[in-house]
């Protein structure tokens, strides 16, 4: 049995999802879990979304009508002018029209997920509708009720136990008879209210139910050609790793590289199972493996470039030395915010410390944090990580650029650029 996942890059056309389908088909006499993400930049769009029913924007109902339109394109050249899909895409839909007839709820993350989550359920939709027009026997499942968590809205904290029962209850017997094709990114709370697992959390849905089925193995289909030691699109003469060691991967993950989602690799690891990551147009090519005993070799630093970087110096008020008892509180109000920190740094009186910005998270932790200390930040900053650096490598990225903060290990520089 295998786990597929495919994202919103390889599904963000009408041409996307047909050659789904061809990838697919190499595959028919096997067993299939499908993972598929939001469409194209669905994501982002439902994000604006938000953020606008929230802030009561004049053009809300404009982006709506725009996310409709984009997906029934895609329907419309798959399938002509009628289809059953239609109705069941725009049922799915109904859910945010009902949400937005109303007052915002307070909870803004809570409003995210119950909108954000849209885009998966509808781009399932059409790919089930389309694996079963090309003649595949294919079953669509509501991934909520399977992946049960916690009410931690935007970072649902997963119950493997019950995670696993359900999945295991009832997917076996699906299998026996077509292909599974569910959501990832989302799960479900006891209430019936929809989380979702961190941006970019498809890759952990697939893992969580790789690990749970015991899947011979996971494959991310992906628009780059397996794992590369940097992003193409920001260097040249990128090279590909044919191999990693889960180790290796989880330490590229930790500290920001995007082709995995970092909550995908433990649950492999601990069951064993390799991770392919594969490019979805070219789908005979060997792509990158992740194993245990991984033969590579470094001939080129894994750069890892993450923007939209705020850094914090936060001080006592009374200029005394940051204690221990100190960076229990800074951390507390981190977690109490649901802010994670990239790089961090102390020194007798301050504590600096490296953050992704989010408009809706950044200021109300701010505040906090001036409640009881003397806090200053720099933003628009960019964090560079380099594993298995030479001196030439970082000369050369910190060029003509104001180095704000460095760590240096054995294996790893970090440095935050202005």
């Amino acid at each position: 049995m295998l786990v597929f996942k495919f994202g919103g890059a390889s599904v963000k056309d009408a041409p996307g999802v047909i050659n789904l389908g061809n990838v697919i088909s190499a595959y028919a006499d096997k067993k299939l879990v499908i993972i598929v993400s939001a469409m194209g930049k669905t994501t982002n769009a439902l994000e604006k979304l938000t953020r606008a029913y929230v802030n009561g924007s004049d053009d809300m109902n404009g982006i709506f009508e725009e996310i409709k339109a984009y997906h029934y394109n895609i329907i419309k050249e798959l399938f002509g002018d009628n289809h059953p899909v239609f109705d069941e895409v725009a049922n799915t839909f109904v859910e945010i029209d009902w949400m937005i007839e109303d007052e915002p709820h307070d909870d803004y993350d809570f409003i995210y997920d119950q909108i954000v989550s849209i885009g998966e359920l509808v781009s399932t939709r059409i790919v089930n509708a389309w694996l079963n027009h090309q003649g595949f026997a294919s079953k669509w499942l509501d991934v909520r009720g399977y992946i049960h968590t916690d009410n931690s809205y935007r970072e649902g904290v997963v119950d493997w136990d019950k995670t696993c029962k359900s999945i295991t209850g009832d997917i076996p017997s699906f299998l026996e008879s077509s292909i599974v094709v569910t959501q990832g990114f989302l799960g479900g709370t006891s209430e019936n209210f929809t989380t979702t697992l961190g941006r970019e959390g498809s890759d952990y849905t697939a893992s969580i139910f790789a690990s749970c089925l015991g899947a011979e193995s996971l494959t991310t289909w992906k628009d780059v050609p397996g794992i590369l030691n940097a992003d193409p699109k920001l260097f040249e003469d990128t090279v590909k790793f044919d191999e990693l060691s889960y180790q290796e991967a989880i330490e590229m993950t930790y500290y920001g590289a995007s082709v995995i989602h970092p909550k995908t690799l433990k649950p492999l690891q601990n069951a064993n199972i390799p991770l392919l990551v594969k490019p979805f147009m070219h789908p005979d090519a060997p792509g990158t493996i992740i194993k245990e005993n991984a033969a590579y070799t470094f001939t080129k630093p894994v750069i890892i470039v993450k923007n939209n970087q705020v850094l914090l110096s936060i001080s006592t008020t009374d200029y005394s030395f940051i204690s221990e008892s100190h960076l229990s509180e800074i951390f507390g109000t981190f977690a109490a915010h649901h802010v994670k920190v990239n790089m961090m740094q102390t020194s007798a009186l301050s504590f600096s410390i490296c953050i992704d910005y989010s408009s809706e998270r950044f200021m109300p932790l701010f505040q906090a944090l001036k409640a009881t200390f003397r806090v200053k930040y720099n933003d628009e900053l960019t964090l560079i990580t380099l594993r298995h650096y030479t001196a030439n490598a970082v000369e050369q990225i910190t060029a003509g650029r104001m180095i704000l903060m460095r760590q240096t290990s054995r294996n790893t520089v970090q440095v935050v650029l202005k």
